[in-house]
């Protein structure tokens, strides 16, 4: 069976889809605690240090007395986020100068994971860096020694708002480096609302479910749609399906050996989930639909299915919870056009296991380098102001306990806050994101392709291993 072996009692996102890590206005039943491992930020444990918070704060009052008169000043941010999710970031910055009077430099490149690395070296770096993978900013911490700590004052603000285990993800070395951006939700599957309804399709809560529904499917047509192509970073959809079975298969304690390296990559754990990630991903019975054959995903853009989901010709796509932003004009939710549901566990031994992420700020600039302005915007994106300004623009929550659930206007976002605060949920973060780069956003993606395009389990996961660092 392709996605045999699981059952077991799941939510359904009845109402809404989107997704994210974490809970806005309420406790986070969900992100794991988060450890340091060889100057890699881990995660294990559920969050349980949530609570709401009030949804404004006195930054704006802070920032002037701490850190003086900034009008004229400028402060560059550099991101993986490009057009069209650019701008609701855009829009909040503006918070921002009306505040201080200093203006905000936006620049998004696909790129970022490898240029930024390059721009850190050749004393280039940008001001702040919006970082997807706390594991790259463990990786120019103990490489290039240029990310600066977080001011203790912003350190402080941001622990007021952020859960303890959001916040240790930006430890390195015991030292604070990192702020929270947005939260995502990874565990959802999108449809079609129309094609479930003319075919009688019901919305799948078990593994067991879901698998006879992908069966029925496949008798005429490939269920799933899946593309990994994205730049550089082609890829990375794969670990992110590799992971959801690791959760599932094995549970958080060997979820969190594997991203600590307690156990090597090609563990036989490990080599047992990427075999039945293989039975549906390489098995041209289940994919590509309404692209051709296995060999389309390494060629179709990663959010190119939406298209696919919106025309009818694709029946089940695993993706996050800002995928939404790939449906224009879309209704979205069980009442729209297209919606999602929980990707459901195998086993109801580990609880409602849910795979999440989230992207961290970290600075290159500050007050002790002339560079006030810049701890000053840090300060700001801690805030509840930002964090409801840039939910209200949609496809975004986030960790800050002061986001109000009111302000996101996604009903799928707003169900998957929902499944985080659950007592039963499992979360744990991205493990792509915590290893080390070399591993988890070059080795991992490289190798993956390489798989999806016809290379061996073995061959790939001893590949991924060999580029463990030694120390």
């Amino acid at each position: 069976m392709a996605i045999a072996g699981i059952s077991a009692a799941a939510l359904v996102l009845t109402a809404c889809g989107g997704g994210s890590t974490t809970p806005a206005a309420s406790d986070t039943a969900g992100a794991g605690s988060t450890t340091t491992s060889g100057g890699s930020a881990t995660t294990s444990g559920s969050s349980t240090d949530g609570g709401t918070v009030g949804a404004t704060s006195t930054w704006c009052e802070d920032v002037k007395s701490k850190y003086g008169d900034l009008t004229g000043k400028k402060v560059s941010v550099y991101t993986t986020i490009v057009a069209p999710e650019d701008q609701p970031y855009i829009d909040a910055y503006k918070l921002f100068t009306e505040c201080t009077g200093a203006e905000v430099s936006y620049e998004g490149s696909k790129e970022f994971e490898a240029q930024i690395v390059v721009r850190v070296q050749s004393g280039n770096p940008p001001d702040i860096g919006i970082f997807p993978q706390p594991g790259l900013i463990s990786q120019l911490v103990n490489d290039t020694g240029k990310v600066i700590p977080l001011d203790p004052d912003v350190e402080t603000f941001a622990r007021k708002y952020f859960p303890e285990d959001w916040m240790n993800y930006g430890v390195i070395n015991d030292i604070p480096f990192g702020i929270p951006n947005n939260a995502d939700f990874k565990s959802l599957v999108w449809y079609n609302t129309k094609l479930y309804k003319d075919n009688g399709y019901s919305i799948p809560t078990t593994w067991e479910e879901l698998t006879a529904l992908q069966d029925k499917v496949a008798a005429t047509t490939p269920p799933w749609c899946i593309g990994i192509k994205s730049g550089e970073a082609t890829g990375w959809q794969i670990t992110d399906w590799l992971e959801e079975y690791v959760l599932r298969d094995w549970g958080p304690d060997v979820y969190d050996q594997w991203v600590k390296h307690e156990i090597p990559f090609n563990d036989p754990k490990i080599a047992s989930s990427l075999a039945e990630v293989g039975k549906v991903l390489k098995d041209p019975k289940y994919v590509n639909a309404g692209f051709g054959g296995v060999d389309t995903i390494a060629s179709t853009e990663f959010n190119d299915p939406s298209a696919k989901i919106q025309d009818g010709q694709c029946t089940l796509s695993r993706q996050a919870a800002n995928f939404d932003a790939n449906f224009k004009n879309v209704k979205l939710g069980p009442d729209g056009d297209v919606n999602a549901f929980y990707f459901p566990p195998k086993t109801t031994d580990f609880g409602n296991t849910v795979l999440g992420g989230g992207t961290f700020y970290a600075q290159f600039a500050n007050a002790a380098s002339g560079r006030p302005e810049v701890d000053a915007m840090m300060y700001f994106l801690a805030s509840p102001e930002f964090a409801n300004a840039r939910a209200k623009a949609g496809s975004w929550i986030s960790a800050n306990r002061g986001l109000q659930a009111s302000n996101v206007p996604s009903p799928i976002q707003q169900t998957a806050l929902e499944t985080l605060q659950k007592p039963d949920t499992t979360f744990r973060f991205d493990a792509s994101d915590l290893m080390p780069a070399p591993v988890g956003s070059d080795a991992e993606w490289k190798q993956f392709t390489a798989w999806v395009t016809g290379q061996d389990d073995q061959t790939t996961l001893n590949n991924i291993e060999a580029a463990w660092p030694a120390s």
